[in-house]
């Protein structure tokens, strides 16, 4: 590993552990050359998980999208970042599948929405189903409301 600061090759590791729940190795490093010390992340790298979408067009799976979507939906609402993090970054190991579609991605994430916060779930729904009136969005509160009630 090239030091980021001096470009010299010759970093040796001084500390190691797992990181991320034990997905990951965190490695302390130092360099030889100019002595400053860096911080590097060793992970799996799988095949990525391929979206397709409405149009057919297929690219790998960016769990950081759905994260800023999340993220907007649970605004000033009492869920985590660690709770979207950890659904958004742990989508990929859930899914055995080597492609989804992104209407399977909103699907997911309305489940993980409602089980969640219902506020939330209801503000990425009115994106998610594009609602054309009023009324379609009201109903949709009625049966969210008839299932908890």
């Amino acid at each position: 590993m090239n030091c980021p600061y001096c470009s010299a090759s010759d970093t040796r590791v001084i500390n190691s552990r797992p990181a991320e729940e034990g997905s990951a190795i965190r490695r302390r490093r130092e360099c030889a050359n100019c002595g400053r010390r860096i911080t590097t992340y060793e992970r799996a790298q799988f095949e990525a998980l391929m979206v397709v979408k409405r149009s057919g067009r297929r690219e790998p799976f960016q769990p950081e999208k759905l994260l800023d979507r999340l993220r907007v939906a649970c605004n000033r609402r009492p869920v985590t970042e660690k709770q979207l993090h950890a659904f958004a970054y742990g989508f990929e190991d859930e899914v055995q599948a080597p492609e989804l579609t992104s209407e399977e991605i909103g699907r997911r994430a309305l489940l993980f929405l409602r089980e969640t916060d219902t506020v939330a779930y209801i503000r990425f729904l009115s994106v998610y189903k594009d609602f054309d009136n009023v009324e379609r969005f009201i109903e949709e509160i009625r049966e969210l409301d008839g299932d908890s009630g």
